[in-house]
């Protein structure tokens, strides 16, 4: 990712470390070396690792078996390090984060999950407006649900987006099409076209409502261009964040070494 690599790349550079790159082609593991003997071998070179996967199996491997901090870059059912830095642009711009609406409208991927455990955490409400099918994982649901109890937070999965974005002050949207899923393109694209975030749904929101999307975005499909070029808009702001959120989770994780 664009925004994951250079945020974190960058960010280790301002705060006076060094920030190292692997690929798939970089490493052994398609050949046959196990996620376990990478981390242990990795782990007597680096002081932290960064991991974006596919599977969450495998980071939970990479963590089980390394000796140094690992952080979750990305995989298959969360995007934490993307929350925390979405979560630091709502307050940066509504100065609070307990008892905002947040709408999240869209497929009900790994982001959706990670903004419900977010919302629930910091005491916001949220609702996932997703079509059937392609609503969060409910393992996740339940766990925020329970967070959100001690929290005075709700959490809401519904149907129709114009009444899910009913009263929020943040429109979040994402990707149609996963990594992975380029073969279900046409089918997602036509079951996600009244989930569009475009000016007659902003409109159903507060007057005063900012509109997110993690990037990178498909203009005319999640969201229109005059949604995210317009005055609503802070996604380039949730953008430029990631950088300082990034650079706030190595320093709390590599602090001392």
């Amino acid at each position: 990712s664009t925004r994951t690599r250079v945020s974190f790349e960058v960010g280790m550079t301002q705060l006076g470390g060094h920030a190292l790159f692997l690929s798939p082609t970089d490493l052994q593991i398609g050949r046959g070396e196990t996620i376990a003997d990478t981390a242990r071998v990795l782990s007597r070179y680096v002081d932290g690792i960064m991991y974006r996967a596919f599977r969450r199996e495998n980071v939970e491997e990479l963590a089980r078996n390394s000796t140094v901090p690992v952080i979750n870059g990305l995989d298959d059912r969360e995007h934490p390090c993307q929350i925390i830095a979405d979560l630091f642009t709502i307050r940066e711009r509504l100065g609070k984060l307990k008892g905002r609406k947040l709408a999240y409208v869209g497929d009900g991927n790994n982001v959706c999950n990670s903004l419900l455990l977010g919302s629930a955490i910091v005491g916001m409400h949220m609702v996932a407006a997703c079509p059937p099918g392609y609503q969060p994982d409910a393992e996740i649901l339940a766990q925020a649900r329970r967070i959100a109890k001690e929290t005075g937070s709700s959490l809401e999965v519904a149907p129709d987006p114009t009444e899910g974005v009913h009263g929020a002050d943040v429109l979040y949207t994402d990707v149609w099409v996963s990594m992975g899923q380029e073969k279900e393109r046409e089918e997602r694209e036509r079951l996600f076209r009244p989930y569009q975030v475009n000016r007659a749904l902003l409109r159903a929101a507060k007057p005063d409502a900012v509109v997110m999307h993690c990037l990178p975005a498909h203009r005319g499909l999640e969201i229109t261009d005059d949604v995210i070029d317009g005055p609503q808009s802070i996604v380039f702001d949730q953008a430029e964040n990631r950088l300082h959120a990034q650079k706030a989770i190595l320093a709390r994780f590599l602090a001392g070494v």
